[in-house]
């Protein structure tokens, strides 16, 4: 219950683990190799330790099917990151992992997993039966490639199940989902529909589980999904470089009604953006992310919870999260407007002075006093700095060696290959009929809009990516002028 201390420890290293990706990504080899050689000498998971499903499946299980994956590609497009004698040993104590993360999965009525887990003894005695939609319905990209390397459906067969339970919960009215659910009834707790904690990897893993397994549903859900978030959640002029009224924003509502329920953003919905970027959507991420380079310059970091109204922060801590650097990086690459190279400054610039400690990066307790908290999360190194480093490493393998990558949630990066696009069992997956042939369509379409993976046109490149005056009124509305 409470925000900012969260039980995602576990006691399995999970720093070193998270961070594995991240050194093969900077081509620092001999660490890889051996933090790769630390985690399969040290690091088990026959702990009497109680975790969250979610945050043990994006951050340990995603970390080390990652290097699992750069480790064993025959390209090794970032360097040597072989290891001598390497047996799949990561890839085994994946598949430990989530076997003990299983329990989640069995005794509920829905099929939507219960929030947390004993490694050792399973589902504790005093279990809620509640859980958030982000935590139960973001498991599929991890589970699914696990099934896949190894030819066991079981994986992504719950994981698949658990979305297709949430997605069957949606309102009939506004298509849109609650944030928490009991998983024994299937009666939504929390009614806030958003973009932020809760709800945003929901949607994150509708649109990369399509791009990296190739089904058809995952596309429909989230063009669908997509749709009614526009529909819904958005508010604002139509167009982001043109035309009167407010700077488009995404607001938290009822499920059920579509009315607006509070006054506040979070930092997580930064991660928005890049979202758009991936379906093609580059103009309205543009607005978006202005929004919050708006409130980061004001703060030198993005409170936890923003409230537009008062222009204030609601929560006022900020834990070193990824999401605005992401969402940067990957309008960035979109655009090639150097603009963002400057936004990437700033947020580096501001870590170095506000949040470097002696043996690390702190977590600020308060953005405004910039009081720090003695804890630096493992995501800072798995995902943060990942991003910020390949900003400005433009000649990275990342984006010259042909291969195609995803990131997962949590920053991991996989290759899009098309060994994670067939299936090697035959199971027919939850929901579909016998014999039914799963059709792989090739090109994605963002719902309702023309821009569909449209390049900002050349003469753009060197502008600002919004107007000035739209920059502006941003900076307006978040009280910097």
């Amino acid at each position: 219950s409470n925000l900012n201390i969260n039980d995602v420890l576990g006691n399995y290293s999970l720093t070193l683990i998270d961070a594995l990706d991240t050194l093969a990504v900077m081509g620092n080899s001999s660490e890889f190799q051996k933090a790769v050689k630390l985690v399969i000498d040290t690091v088990s998971f026959d702990k009497d330790s109680t975790v969250q499903v979610f945050e043990a499946t994006i951050r340990v299980l995603g970390s080390l099917l990652s290097a699992h994956i750069i480790i064993t590609d025959t390209k090794q497009p970032f360097g040597d990151m072989t290891i001598k004698d390497y047996d799949n040993e990561l890839l085994h104590l994946a598949h430990d992992l989530a076997v003990r993360l299983l329990p989640a999965f069995e005794n509920t009525k829905t099929g939507i997993p219960y929030p947390r887990v004993n490694l050792k003894k399973g589902v504790p005695p005093d279990s809620h039966n509640e859980t958030c939609t982000a935590g139960a319905g973001s498991l599929l990209v991890e589970f699914g490639i696990l099934s896949r390397l190894l030819g066991d459906s079981t994986f992504e067969w719950v994981a698949r199940r658990a979305v297709k339970a949430l997605w069957s919960l949606r309102s009939n009215n506004t298509g849109l989902l609650g944030n928490v659910v009991n998983i024994q009834t299937g009666h939504w707790v929390g009614k806030q529909s958003g973009l932020g904690a809760g709800s945003d990897s929901f949607y994150e893993y509708l649109l990369k589980s399509y791009i990296l397994f190739g089904e058809k549903e995952d596309l429909e859900m989230f063009n669908a999904a997509y749709r009614n978030i526009q529909n819904h959640l958005r508010r604002g002029r139509e167009a982001c470089n043109e035309g009167e009224g407010d700077p488009p924003l995404y607001v938290n509502v009822n499920m059920y009604t579509g009315q607006l329920m509070n006054t506040w953003i979070d930092s997580l919905q930064a991660f928005f953006p890049g979202l758009q970027v991936l379906i093609g959507d580059v103009e309205d991420a543009i607005c978006l992310h202005a929004f919050y380079y708006a409130i980061w310059k004001r703060y030198g970091a993005l409170p936890e919870r923003y409230n537009w109204q008062l222009q204030a922060p609601d929560v006022p801590f900020y834990p070193l999260r990824p999401e605005l650097v992401e969402s940067t990086y990957l309008l960035y690459q979109a655009t090639k407007n150097p603009f963002y190279l400057h936004v990437g400054m700033d947020i580096l610039q501001s870590l170095e002075k506000y949040t470097k400690a002696k043996c690390g990066y702190a977590t600020l307790h308060h953005v405004v006093e910039k009081t720090k908290e003695d804890r630096m999360e493992s995501f800072f190194l798995s995902e943060t700095c990942k991003y910020l480093y390949l900003l400005f490493d433009e000649e990275n393998p990342v984006h010259k060696s042909g291969n195609k990558f995803m990131f997962t949630t949590e920053g991991h990066i996989v290759s899009v290959d098309e060994r994670f696009r067939n299936s090697l069992w035959e199971d027919i997956l939850p929901g579909e009929e016998d014999g039914a042939q799963r059709a792989k369509p090739t090109e994605l379409k963002a719902a309702n809009f023309s821009s569909n993976c449209n390049r900002v046109p050349d003469e753009r490149r060197y502008l600002l990516p919004l107007k000035s005056n739209y920059m502006r009124q941003i900076d307006r509305m978040v009280g910097l002028i």
